[in-house]
């Protein structure tokens, strides 16, 4: 394996190194392989691929904050080119009403002073009241003019800012294209790699992560980082039960068991791992951010001692994975490229922690957990298969 690949970091392997965050662990006893491959040879092999993968999602998860930047420019630039329509739509009736007044203005001309008018009026009280009216006049005058003045302003300030939202919006549709060609890279690095792999290597690669996520389950398992209750299933006292919201965002996770996972994806026919869960919560009436590392950031963290069905589990020093608490120490994930959504252990790969989208959200009184489909487990929980399902958004042209 090249030295590139080994300066990767976190796989299946060392998945017991690093299940919590916060506090350092020591390494796990490597898995012993019968088939055919040294141990030694088979743990590098999963470690260079483990770490392609994790480059992968990185890229994935920067081409999705850039998108999630990219619709919010956009709707900023529509909407200030709308706004931009009304101001030159006024404008142009505000020059109209201009014009008429400096030609009335021209046509109406004359030397005579208003107070001159007035000793020469035969009748005093009809010049006075004209008077008001060309006061009144006067302030309609004025008013014109500064409605004109204004809008002119408006119209300025709204172009400048138009063609400002146009340029970011250029511009992230540019780093979009550099990050989508990244994430494409990364994934050909993938398939390079698979491709050079023969059937007992692959076979002897399973069985290896198996057992590695398997002896990293336990140890979190036995670590009680999920306190005495961290199941979340059945309905016996002292078990932890969910919000209305997070059981509503689980059962539609369940519901997409066995969609392929697409990067970029968020529904309804494939999902990359934040495109899941934010559709969840989505689905249970409470939005969250669109990428693991805003799920993250600006959700409430919680103790993995307090998980309860349908919390968010996210993973790697990053925050670069995430996926949907079940119960019992398992989670629903849409796990790599290759794979489909499926339920997996907790700690198949490193948990960072955890957070809630509804830290307000009251228990439900009476919960039952979701019924799984045959074949939920089935399938790598690192999502590589050797059949190079990589599959990436349709391209997007538009710069609008």
């Amino acid at each position: 394996m090249s030295g590139s690949l080994l300066r990767l970091v976190c796989t299946a392997a060392v998945a017991a190194t690093t299940v919590l965050a916060p506090t350092p662990a020591t390494a796990a006893p490597e898995p012993q392989s019968d088939l055919g491959e040294e141990p030694a040879a088979v743990a590098e092999l999963l470690t260079d691929l483990q770490q392609l993968y994790r480059k992968a999602e990185e890229a994935t998860e920067a081409y999705n904050a850039t998108e999630e930047k990219l619709k919010k420019q956009r709707a900023e630039t529509d909407r200030l080119d709308r706004a931009l329509a009304r101001t030159r739509l006024s404008l142009h009736d505000s020059r109209g009403a201009a014009g008429r007044l400096a030609r009335q203005q021209y046509q109406s001309s004359t030397d005579i002073s208003p107070y001159v008018r007035l000793l020469l009026a035969r009748d005093p009280q009809h010049a006075i009241d004209q008077g008001h009216v060309i006061g009144r006049l006067a302030r309609e005058r004025a008013g014109t003019v500064g409605r004109l003045t204004g809008n002119e302003r408006k119209a300025r300030d709204l172009a400048r800012k138009a063609r400002k939202a146009l340029d970011d919006q250029l511009a992230l549709t540019e780093r979009r294209k550099k990050e989508r060609d990244q994430v494409r890279e990364r994934l050909h690095d993938v398939e390079e790699l698979l491709a050079s792999l023969s059937r007992d290597q692959l076979t002897a690669l399973a069985a290896f992560e198996k057992e590695g996520i398997t002896k990293a389950q336990e140890k979190f398992m036995a670590s009680g980082a999920l306190g005495n209750v961290g199941n979340g299933g059945g309905s016996g006292t002292g078990i932890r039960k969910p919000s209305a919201e997070g059981d509503r965002a689980l059962r539609h996770a369940v519901r997409q068991l066995g969609k392929p996972y697409v990067w970029g994806a968020e529904g309804p026919k494939s999902y990359d791992c934040s495109g899941l869960t934010s559709q969840a919560w989505a689905e249970a009436g409470t939005p969250i951010p669109r990428t693991s590392q805003e799920q993250w950031k600006r959700l409430k963290r919680i103790p993995l001692t307090e998980l309860r069905p349908g919390d968010l589990v996210v993973y790697f020093p990053k925050a670069t994975h995430v996926a949907l608490y079940l119960g019992d120490g398992m989670v629903v994930q849409a796990p790599r490229p290759g794979a489909k959504v499926k339920v997996s252990p907790i700690a198949a790969n490193p948990v960072l922690g955890a957070v809630r989208p509804d830290p307000d959200g009251k228990p439900l009184r009476r919960y039952q957990p979701p019924e799984l489909p045959e074949g939920a487990t089935d399938g790598s929980d690192e999502g590589y298969d050797g059949e190079g399902a990589y599959a990436a958004p349709a391209p997007d042209t538009s710069t609008r």
